[in-house]
C-alpha cells in the first residue's frame, strides 16, 4: 500500500466528511484515489480476460456506493480502505450475481484468486463461491475473513495486513494459513451446480 499521503490527513478529511462537510470529498479523492485503483487492478487481474468490469469503474462504483450512503461514519485511512475493499468484494459478487443470472450460471465471473486458495479438485472457485465461504468463515471467526478480505481482494502483504488490522505479522501469517486452508477445503465441498 502506498504513503502517498499521510495517514493523518486522509483520516481528518474522513472525519470531515463524516461530519457532514462535503467539500471534504473534493480533497479526499486526489489521495486515494491511485491507492484504490492499484488495488482494483490487483482485483481485475484475478478475473477472466472476457470481464466486462474495469478498474476504473470498479474504483468509481466504490466512490458511488460511499457518497449514496450516508450512515458511514469514518475512523480512520485503515477503516476507510477496508471498508473499500469489502465495497470492491460486494461489486464483484453483485456482478457475478448479474451474470449468472444472464447466463444461467454459463458464465459466471471467474476470480483466480491466488493458487493457494483454489479447491482441492483444481477449479477456480467464482466470486459468488468466494463469497459464500468468506460469509460461512466469517460466522466462524471474523478476524480470519478480514485477513481474507484484505489478503486476497485488496491484495495486501502479510506487512500491510497486520498493519490494518493492528496485530502482529506472525498473528496474520497463522490466521492466513488458517483461514486458507479452511476456505480450500470448504470450496472443494461446495455444489458447483448451485
Amino acid at each position: 500500500m502506498s504513503e502517498s499521503a499521510p495517514a493523518h490527513e486522509v483520516t481528518s478529511l474522513l472525519r470531515d466528511l463524516s461530519g457532514g462537510d462535503e467539500s471534504a470529498l473534493a480533497r479526499l479523492v486526489p489521495l486515494v484515489y491511485e491507492e484504490l485503483r492499484a488495488i482494483a487492478l490487483r482485483e481485475m487481474r484475478k478475473e477472466r480476460g472476457e470481464h466486462t468490469l474495469q478498474a476504473t469503474a470498479l474504483v468509481h462504483e466504490v466512490f458511488l456506493r460511499f457518497l449514496g450512503s450516508t450512515d458511514l461514519s469514518w475512523k480512520s485511512r485503515t477503516h476507510f480502505m477496508h471498508i473499500a475493499a469489502q465495497a470492491m468484494r460486494r461489486i464483484l459478487v453483485d456482478h457475478a450475481r448479474a451474470r449468472r443470472a444472464e447466463k444461467r450460471g454459463g458464465d459466471a465471473v471467474r476470480v483466480t484468486l491466488d493458487d493457494q486458495l483454489r479447491a482441492s479438485d483444481g477449479e477456480v472457485a467464482d466470486a459468488l463461491d468466494i463469497d459464500t465461504v468468506l460469509q460461512r468463515l466469517s460466522a466462524l471467526d471474523e478476524r480470519k475473513a478480514r485477513v481474507v478480505e484484505l489478503r486476497v481482494f485488496a491484495g495486501l502483504s502479510v506487512e500491510e495486513t497486520a498493519r490494518m488490522l493492528g496485530v502482529s505479522e506472525p498473528t496474520v501469517k497463522r490466521e492466513w494459513r488458517f483461514a486458507r486452508a479452511w476456505m480450500q477445503k470448504a470450496l472443494s465441498e461446495r455444489d458447483p451446480g448451485a
